[in-house]
């Protein structure tokens, strides 16, 4: 059966209990194949960046290998530290694995079908703020990461779970304001209408000039998607941005002192972080569950039934290859280097964006104005931009010391060190001291070496 009309919130709250059921059911299986088959597909793509196999002996092409992995970890032995807390060690997986889970309930996998003989939305719920829901799973996960570390009573993972918060605290604020956009535009937080205002083009007059723009959020709003989906990676303890876990700092970081099940379901809730916000950007972005505008030009049909679920699907998957490209081929930041770019990059080229899309839907919104005004009312927004980039204070890098002011300044006798980019800050008593030996010190006392190397 083939159906062609978009959801609407009036839509849900209607399903019979055991379709409700049905539904968490089969999207708690897709969660788990698209983690089984993630995990596989990493693999094999990072093997290929690097000219090797990859796993190809358990199943065709290798493709019970996470399974079989997720078997291996179900009967290894549970190591339980004697300095952790065991009830917050043990509820730790659980907090993020639910949180995981639970973000996915509003995502829209398709548009309306029928299930046996059930007219139903292809998704398991929605609310006006339903955007909303996802920010706070994505909140609240953290906890899960933080109290595992502090419970493992082990000194790397307290560091790790640290770092995760502090990262969360950092690319939650970029994140949220990259989906203001969205809001903006679409005039809703509700996932399946704004799915549904990305379904033909949006109509822009930017100084009295009328012509229809994109409908993918993902091209109109560029700027917001490309800040997103930076800040996902961010969230999500993915590489370059995996400080939480950075093996060569930390261990393993939050999870080192985890083993069997548990250590399993922080592997699964990081997989299922991965699927969820790459299918909440499918659906902020990249259109949701329909089609490319050139299938649809010639069928008709592809945004019906059970297609839609076929293109949702397809469009995750590109994005999940997005994270593992990312993997493969960036090596990972230091963690000041890191909290640089979220605060002094991200939110403030958010921010400046923000303020210009503003700008621009005023000047959308007034009929009425003439070209003089809409032009002034654009200019003002940018002018302001303009201003604070022209004031901006810009600290000036030192100039490189060379080596021979570098000889000049160290004092007599002491033994010729290359100079070092971290200068640590000498004890005024320490200082004066030096300078008294060094006056009292005759010239030539220390073998003419100086005097040597000066020339």
């Amino acid at each position: 059966m083939i159906l062609a009309q978009d959801p609407t919130l009036a839509d849900f709250g209607k399903d019979p209990w055991w379709l409700v059921l049905l539904k968490v059911v089969a999207i708690f299986a897709f969660l788990v194949v698209m983690t089984l088959f993630a995990i596989w597909y990493e693999r094999r793509v990072v093997a290929r960046m690097q000219v090797r196999p990859g796993p190809n002996r358990n199943g065709p092409f290798g493709l019970l290998q996470s399974l079989a992995d997720g078997l291996k970890l179900a009967f290894k032995e549970d190591i339980m530290p004697k300095a952790a807390d065991k009830v917050v060690f043990f509820l730790a997986p659980v907090i993020s694995t639910l949180c995981a889970f639970t973000a996915f309930a509003i995502i829209p996998l398709g548009g309306m079908v029928s299930i046996f003989g059930t007219k139903t939305p292809l998704q398991l719920t929605d609310i006006p703020v339903a955007v909303l829901l996802v920010l706070a799973c994505g909140g609240l996960a953290v906890y899960g990461i933080v109290l595992g570390g502090w419970a493992s009573g082990s000194t790397y993972p307290l560091l790790g779970g640290l770092r995760s918060s502090a990262q969360m605290i950092s690319y939650e604020v970029a994140m949220g304001l990259s989906i203001v956009a969205v809001f903006m535009t679409a005039g809703t937080m509700s996932t399946s209408q704004i799915v549904a205002a990305q379904g033909s083009g949006i109509k822009v007059s930017p100084f009295g000039l009328d012509f229809t723009a994109p409908g993918w959020y993902g091209i109109l709003l560029l700027p917001s998607f490309i800040i997103y989906f930076v800040s996902a990676v961010g969230e999500t303890n993915r590489a370059p941005f995996d400080l939480p876990e950075a093996e060569s700092e930390l261990v393993g970081g939050f999870h080192t002192e985890y083993s069997s099940l548990k250590f399993a379901l922080f592997f699964l809730a990081e997989y299922v972080n991965m699927v969820t916000v790459s299918a909440l950007c499918t659906t902020l972005f990249l259109g949701g569950w329909r089609a490319p505008a050139p299938i649809t030009t010639w069928w008709a049909g592809a945004n019906s039934g059970w297609w839609t679920f076929l293109w949702f699907t397809i469009k995750v998957l590109i994005l999940l290859f997005v994270f593992v490209w990312l993997r493969g081929t960036l090596p990972r930041l230091r963690y000041d280097q890191f909290m640089r770019f979220g605060w002094k990059v991200l939110i403030p080229a958010n921010l400046v964006w923000i303020l210009l899309l503003a700008g621009i839907k005023i000047v959308q919104n007034q009929q009425g104005w003439d070209t003089q005004q809409r032009l002034i009312a654009l200019g003002i927004p940018l002018g302001i931009v303009l201003f604070i980039a022209m004031v901006w204070p810009t600290k000036e890098k030192p100039k490189p010391e060379t080596i021979a002011e570098h000889i000049r300044k160290r004092p007599r006798g002491s033994f010729p060190v290359p100079p070092i980019d971290l200068q640590v800050p000498v004890n005024p008593r320490t200082a004066k001291r030096l300078t008294a030996d060094r006056e009292t010190v005759p010239a030539g006392a220390d073998g003419g070496t100086d005097s040597a190397e000066e020339a």
